[in-house]
Order: structure tokens, then C-alpha cells, then sequence
């Protein structure tokens, strides 16, 4: 069961938050192979028609692979957690990857990363807390009141 306790938002840009329950290795698209160690990862995403539509299907096992994002979520050895979405134009897309790779998260080269110059839109959170980083956000690009984030959640996404 999937649950959207907030107004629907038509355009923005999240942040999608996985659990890697055990090291994988996923071929991904053009890509290739990549391995993924076990751990907490943050994907950036950009939806300009119904963010809250594509962020459920992130925590859908069963899709067509269309993104990068989607062999990833999809495998039974990651988990997603929860996305956080805001009410920003695409171009807010990579300035939040960029933020995420300058303050230290390891990147996962190219991933998500085909149509623009970015390094990566998927990073290995490590030690960074979530909420930390939810709040490192909203700071440095100086998002107003006018511009809360949105909490979107699963209640049962295994």
C-alpha cells in the first residue's frame, strides 16, 4: 500500500532514498555491471509531469526498465525507503546531485546521469544521516517556506 499524505504535486524534483540489504551486482542499462555495496543510497530525479506519480512507481519490484533507477530499485536486495520531493523547476535536478557529490557522497559513475553532464545522480550516502542531508539542502539553496519538501513514504514497499 502506498500512501501520499500531502497536495499532489504535479512537477518537481526528489530525492529518492534506497537500502542496499546486501552487496549486488546489477547490470544497468547501457551502463553495464556495476556493483553496489550494502548501504543507504540517495538518488537525485526530476518528474516535469506528476513527480508523485513517478515516485511511486520507483517502489513498484515488477516494471519495465526505463531508467537506470529502475534496475536498481527494482532488485530484491534493495529496498526503497522514501522519497522527498520539492516544488522546483528540472533544472534544480542537477544542482542537488552536484550539492550531494560536493559534500562528500560517493558517487556511482554515470548512473542516471545519460542526459546531462553530471558525474552521477546516485550516491552512497555512507555516514551521511538523511535528515542531514534533507536539511543541507533546504539551506544552501536558501529554499524558503514558500518551498517545503514533501515527505512521500511507503507503508508496505517490500
Amino acid at each position: 500500500m502506498f500512501s501520499i499524505p500531502f497536495y499532489l504535486l504535479v512537477k518537481g524534483v526528489y530525492l529518492l532514498f534506497l537500502e542496499v540489504l546486501e552487496e549486488v551486482n546489477i547490470k544497468v542499462g547501457s551502463i553495464g555491471l556495476i556493483s553496489f555495496p550494502a548501504g543507504l543510497y540517495v538518488y537525485v530525479g526530476s518528474a516535469q509531469n506528476n513527480v508523485e506519480a513517478r515516485i511511486r512507481r520507483h517502489f513498484e519490484k515488477r516494471k519495465m526498465m526505463r531508467w537506470h533507477i529502475d534496475y536498481l530499485a527494482s532488485s530484491c536486495k534493495v529496498k526503497v525507503l522514501y522519497a522527498v520531493a520539492y516544488p522546483l523547476p528540472k533544472k534544480y535536478e542537477c544542482r542537488l546531485a552536484r550539492f550531494i557529490e560536493d559534500i562528500g557522497s560517493e558517487s556511482i559513475s554515470r548512473f542516471g546521469a545519460s542526459d546531462c553532464r553530471c558525474r552521477s545522480h546516485l550516491f552512497n550516502m555512507r555516514d551521511l544521516k538523511p535528515i542531514n542531508l534533507i536539511k543541507r539542502i533546504s539551506k544552501s539553496l536558501e529554499l524558503g517556506k514558500k518551498t517545503r519538501h514533501k515527505m512521500i513514504a511507503s507503508l508496505n514497499s517490500s
